[in-house]
């Protein structure tokens, strides 16, 4: 019986390093989106950026507007994080305690990548491509909104009650970033009080939400 040859090339990429690459493109993508336009924008300008080749670009997203999605939901997921965290019986709004976290995530939050998340956010009221991924990226985080909300009220998963509580709170969520991303356009700030200004957004939004319409 013949030997069976080893596998030659290179080693599969681990699921950390794609994880890299997606985020280095989209920073790339963000960059280039924010410094000179979707439409004046490449796929193989935002691999040049990235220091990969486009044919990279295009293996990892569909679209050049697809490339900005990891950095979109960095945010989220840091959201959805904090509402698993959040502890039953406190309000709501202390889900945004993440002024003081350090962690890689939360700087997407804070300082130039807040200014450069900021002005993408920006983007998505006049550019369809990056609006679709945004609205995309709230509503695939909605159900994790969902779960967590219904663990704490003591009710089974599929119950409609969590489901709309979800809704609200997501709604209250995306009008409180792009809220937030539009007030401080002409305003830069430091990690820190991005960060404060960011979370007293959300929690506004949030005590609307749950205080209903009057």
């Amino acid at each position: 019986m013949a030997a069976v040859r080893g596998r030659t090339g290179r080693p599969p990429l681990t699921e950390e390093r794609k994880a890299e690459i997606r985020l280095a493109i989209a920073r790339a993508a963000v960059e280039l989106f924010v410094t000179q336009g979707v439409g004046a924008t490449t796929g193989e300008q935002i691999g040049r950026a990235a220091g990969i080749s486009a044919r990279t670009v295009w293996r990892y997203f569909p679209t050049k507007e697809s490339c900005v999605r990891p950095l979109l939901a960095a945010g989220v997921e840091l959201i959805a994080d904090s509402l698993r965290q959040w502890r039953p019986g406190r309000p709501l709004d202390e889900v945004f305690d993440f002024e003081q976290r350090t962690s890689d995530d939360d700087r997407l939050l804070a300082g130039p990548a807040h200014a450069t998340v900021g002005a993408l956010v920006r983007l998505t009221r006049t550019e369809p491509g990056l609006r679709a991924v945004w609205l995309q990226t709230y509503d695939e985080a909605e159900p994790a909104f969902a779960r967590a909300l219904a663990e704490r009220a003591g009710l089974p998963a599929d119950d409609l009650r969590p489901a709309i509580w979800a809704a609200m709170f997501n709604a209250a969520l995306r009008a409180a970033v792009e809220h937030h991303a539009w007030h401080t356009a002409d305003t830069p700030a430091d990690a820190a009080t991005a960060r404060a200004e960011l979370a007293t957004t959300l929690r506004t939004a949030v005590r609307a939400a749950a205080g209903g319409l009057t």
